[in-house]
């Protein structure tokens, strides 16, 4: 993996770059559809690559090795090849899912001992396992096994898992020296900064992480309840900590406005559910605002659901007949709202590192963000 960093805005943080793996190149600021099983809910392949035009998506080693499980996995070529997406891949480690969806599981040195949300049989993930597994998966990006405290955490329990997620980075890339890729191309390890909402500890996380010298770095436990204010406060402190040079990914953020005031602080990747499972529950993101598809006042809108997003969903079908399609329960309500806020969330990235590499971006954003807030 490669990345090179091309500019950075005259008024702030924000930087545009060019990141490029096995299976292709990625602009930043960059958003990842969540395609947590393997599959980006209610939309296809071709659908993210010729309407979204997804650049990279993100899978979960958690959900992944449950189902199919790493058999299938392994027979199949991995991800790519099961799935059918031969553009560049990021797992996710599985450590978030492990602590807020598996049932009795018990932390200890040695890794996580839990029960599956499918069927209650009990498995361990260590950082080694974690690390063979997502060889298995042969994602481009993987993730550092961690711990991700819940918030609000007391601060010793925060310095504790912070702690316990540092051990776990080094038998992490110990793993990795050990083996090598299963399908012959390259992965690329992140660790994870973590700390909670507690600045000794990010700052503590941050500089270990930086120490590593990884060739791309995430900070995780942020967007899980916190004030917005104080994600964007931990997401400053930490920008100004992890290397200039590398891509920073901020995981699970987030809202439209999120993503902008995150990009201004120097973050470079995102994910979130959100443009997804909101939109399979009638929410839609627009450059006007936010738009709750099922109130009744959009029943005789016949203009078209944004005629700013340029995306088959978004400039062929009314308002009044989205919203006609969620009253009658049919599933292609959802599908074309989720199409229609993917497509949004990669031309509100695309317009921000356009505005970067202008370097208007600061002007830019404080435009933005409040319109994009707008209940419509």
């Amino acid at each position: 993996m490669n990345f090179d960093l091309l500019t950075t805005d005259n008024n702030s943080q924000a930087r545009a770059g060019m990141l490029t793996t096995a299976h292709g190149s990625i602009e930043t600021p960059i958003f990842m559809p969540v395609g947590t099983v393997g599959s980006v809910k209610a939309v296809t392949q071709e659908q993210l690559r010729n309407d979204v035009q997804a650049q990279i998506i993100l899978g979960n080693t958690y959900h992944l090795y449950l189902r199919p499980g790493l058999e299938v996995l392994s027979a199949a070529g991995g991800l790519h090849s099961f799935n059918g997406w031969q553009r560049p891949i990021l797992t996710d480690s599985g450590g978030y899912q492990v602590f807020s969806l598996a049932a009795n599981r018990k932390i200890k040195e040695e890794g996580v001992v839990f029960q599956s949300h499918i069927d209650g049989s009990r498995h361990l993930f260590t950082p080694e396992s974690v690390m063979d597994i997502q060889r298995t998966i042969g994602a481009d990006i993987i993730m550092a096994f961690d711990e991700c405290p819940p918030y609000p955490s007391e601060f010793v329990y925060a310095r504790k898992s912070m702690e316990l997620t540092h051990r776990w980075l080094d038998r992490c890339i110990k793993r990795l020296a050990e083996t090598q890729p299963a399908y012959g191309h390259e992965q690329t390890l992140f660790p994870i900064v973590q700390g909670s909402t507690y600045k000794e500890l990010r700052t503590i996380s941050a500089t270990e992480i930086a120490a590593r010298e990884c060739a791309g770095n995430a900070i995780g436990g942020l967007s899980v309840g916190e004030p917005e204010a104080e994600m964007y406060e931990m997401c400053g402190l930490v920008c100004e900590i992890l290397p200039v040079h590398k891509p920073r990914y901020l995981m699970g953020v987030g809202t439209p406005w999120n993503l902008l005031e995150n990009i201004a602080l120097g973050i470079d990747m995102f994910d979130c559910v959100m443009p997804t499972r909101n939109g399979r529950n009638g929410m839609l993101f627009t450059w006007q605002g936010v738009i709750n598809i099922k109130n009744k006042k959009w029943a005789t809108d016949f203009s078209v659901i944004d005629e700013q997003t340029n995306c088959f969903a978004s400039n062929n079908y009314t308002k009044a007949y989205l919203r006609h399609l969620f009253a009658a329960g049919e599933i292609l309500g959802m599908q074309l709202a989720s199409i229609h806020n993917l497509s949004f969330y990669l031309q509100l990235v695309k317009a921000a590192r356009e505005q970067i590499l202008a370097g208007t971006y600061a002007a830019w954003k404080a435009a933005m963000v409040p319109q994009l807030q707008t209940r419509l």
